[in-house]
């Protein structure tokens, strides 16, 4: 399964830290799927991406997020979704235009919406529930 990821709001909480626990989230994911960055800090340049990450996170973790894939985007981050394979992107904020993307390819579900600030424990719980361990 394809993994499009975030970051503000979802591995970083806010400006100045990283989300509660962003580094297990990000272990599970590249551990076992396809990982790829979908964010405003990513436009092709994965190490561009890493550097600005790195500030946050310990030498490990910066390692795992080096196996992140850069996506590169224009106008909407639904440009960047390979669409013939099954993915989940996890992000705080989509556009309304990105959601309707979604929904018109029936696909709404495959984004799920991060709000830390109504769950700090969302990123866990994700990975305990987490709908598939298969790399696909």
């Amino acid at each position: 399964m394809n993994i499009y990821l975030d970051i503000d709001g979802v591995i970083l909480a806010n400006d100045i830290q990283e989300a509660k626990h962003s580094k297990e989230f990000i272990k599970y994911l590249t551990d076992n799927h396809n990982v790829y960055w979908l964010t405003t800090h990513c436009k092709g340049d994965a190490e561009y991406t890493v550097n600005f990450v790195s500030r946050y996170f310990d030498p490990e973790t910066i390692e795992l997020l080096k196996k992140i894939k850069p996506t590169n985007w224009d106008t909407l981050k639904t440009e960047a979704i390979d669409f013939d394979k099954p993915f989940l992107w996890f992000d705080d904020q989509l556009f309304d235009s990105e959601k309707d993307e979604l929904d018109c390819r029936n696909l709404l579900d495959s984004w799920i919406e991060i709000d830390l600030s109504k769950n700090v424990d969302q990123l866990k719980d994700l990975i305990e529930n987490f709908p598939s361990k298969s790399n696909g």
